[in-house]
């Protein structure tokens, strides 16, 4: 009977105690977060409620949205009061709002059409992902390059110059053939690598401050079925095993790193997750509603914040559904329409920051070493790293990939309070003096905790980017509070560079 009792009793407590952890996790997990006030508008990381003068949703006709970018941009200049340029607000670091500025809207721009002459998707700014996913995959079609989430919008990603987990590829820029762009005098000016090719390269990652991208032509790709696979490796082989399985003659078409961040053996095993495409007779056609596993997948994330239990479970979670879901194909459209709503932070009190740092393949396991040093000593509540692949970038000015590197996505939770943003700032301006020892660099759509001279360091020609700012923008009608920070320091007398907003405070 005692041994019958225990036969019965250990597999229940094996199931009991992970699933009285989820259903806790469920119960907490409710949508408490406030509204910022009236007249104020924040970002993603919902720490800097900024209060702006307006928010100007753009028409969505071209014609009459051209005329009243135009209007904008002289009453702009009258005023003395620039314009942030916003899209899904998906970024951390203020590159979407001004203090008392104008916020455009670029939301409801968002009509797309395919030339059948030339396979290029021409979409405007305002597009969200999810829509273009759904436009293209009706005609077996899908991106390029697009970020791991659907819910940006295309002018976001242009603007930050997003990369994704698309093998052997540069970021989002590399996709682009031509875009318009309303510069600061209230033109429209054509940009591609032949035609107002400096401007192409520095609106293209340049965070709104060269004028409003209002619409683009995109390279597209075939849809295609892909079977995953997941292995598991010591992280230190994780460079390695990258290299055998993703080089020449491999069939592999996207593919994405993730890290164990659970106390026990912190940072020490490292998951591939493999697609590979899978020959079809045809255009490829797939649903791309969320699949039953989002509520699940949710829970098991959401558990993992300020539990070590948690992120244990997740972790062997990882592990053991990636080699069950091995079994199941998917498509290229399906893997890129997840949206971020599936793991974000609901919680008033606390927050989710995203880091990213690129370093040279050769720094990979230098720099894992340097994280598995630096976080715990914070103490900081990391949730994720995954790693992408991401290929050299010749076309943007402000670029990130100036070789062939990885870049480390890192989420962590924050309270949120000045003891929990004095932390994270600390936290953050360490990894960067590592990732910069190593040749490497921190993406900038983030939070503003770099110094200046580690923006400078990281960035050698962010100096010159902001020159040339103010060369195509005198007046400094477009401004964000990203430029507001760096940009004043690496203007060339050391001093606040002239423009609406400066003129407007004398």
């Amino acid at each position: 009977m005692r041994i019958g009792g225990l036969a019965i009793a250990v597999p229940f407590a094996l199931v009991a105690r992970p699933a009285g952890h989820l259903a806790l996790t469920a119960w907490r997990d409710r949508d408490t977060r406030r509204h910022p006030a009236p007249g104020y508008l924040e970002d993603a990381s919902r720490l800097d409620p900024v209060r702006v003068a307006e928010v100007v949703p753009i028409a969505a006709e071209p014609s009459a949205a051209e005329r009243q970018l135009a209007a904008l941009v002289e009453r702009a200049r009258r005023e003395h009061r620039p314009i942030a340029i916003a899209g899904a607000r998906h970024s951390m670091g203020g590159h979407t709002v001004y203090p008392d500025g104008i916020v455009l809207d670029m939301t409801p721009f968002r009509e797309m059409s395919l030339d059948a002459s030339t396979g290029l998707l021409h979409v405007q700014a305002g597009a969200r992902w999810s829509e273009v996913l759904r436009f293209l995959n009706a005609k077996g079609l899908s991106v390029s390059v697009m970020q791991s989430n659907s819910s940006f919008t295309v002018g976001g990603t242009a603007s930050v110059n997003a990369h994704g987990w698309q093998l052997d590829h540069a970021p989002f820029a590399s996709t682009v053939e031509s875009f318009r762009l309303l510069v600061a005098d209230g033109h429209v000016v054509r940009c591609s690598r032949s035609e107002n090719a400096e401007l192409f390269s520095l609106a293209l990652g340049g965070y709104g401050l060269f004028g409003v991208i209002l619409d683009l032509d995109l390279r597209v790709v075939p849809n295609a079925a892909y079977r995953p696979e997941t292995l598991v490796t010591p992280s230190d082989g994780y460079p390695a095993l990258f290299a055998a399985r993703t080089g020449p003659g491999s069939d592999v078409g996207m593919a994405y790193g993730r890290l164990s961040v659970a106390r026990r053996g912190f940072l020490d095993e490292a998951i591939l997750a493999l697609f590979h495409r899978v020959p079809s007779p045809g255009p490829v056609r797939s649903g791309l509603e969320y699949p039953e596993a989002f509520g699940f997948a949710r829970l098991v994330f959401r558990g993992s914040v300020g539990s070590e239990y948690g992120k244990e479970l997740r972790w062997d979670a990882e592990k053991l559904f990636g080699r069950v879901w091995s079994a199941r194909e998917t498509s290229r459209n399906e893997l890129l329409s997840e949206p971020a709503e599936v793991n974000e932070n609901r919680v008033q009190d606390a927050t989710d920051i995203l880091h990213e740092y690129f370093v040279p393949r050769e720094s990979f396991v230098a720099f894992v070493g340097r994280i598995r040093e630096i976080v715990p000593r914070h103490q900081a509540d990391l949730l994720n790293i995954t790693i992408r692949d991401v290929r050299e970038d010749p076309d943007t000015f402000l670029r990130y990939a100036d070789r062939d590197v990885f870049g480390l996505v890192m989420l962590f939770n924050q309270a949120r309070t000045e003891r929990g943003e004095r932390d994270m700032e600390a936290l953050t301006r360490d990894l960067i003096e590592s990732a910069v020892a190593l040749g490497g660099r921190p993406y900038l759509p983030y939070r503003r905790h770099a110094t200046a001279a580690q923006l400078a360091a990281a960035y050698p020609q962010a100096a010159e980017f902001f020159a040339r700012k103010r060369r195509y923008d005198p007046d400094e009608v477009f401004q964000n509070a990203f430029y507001a920070q760096y940009g004043k320091v690496a203007s060339a007398d050391g001093g606040v560079p002239a423009g609406p907003g400066a003129r407007a405070r004398r």
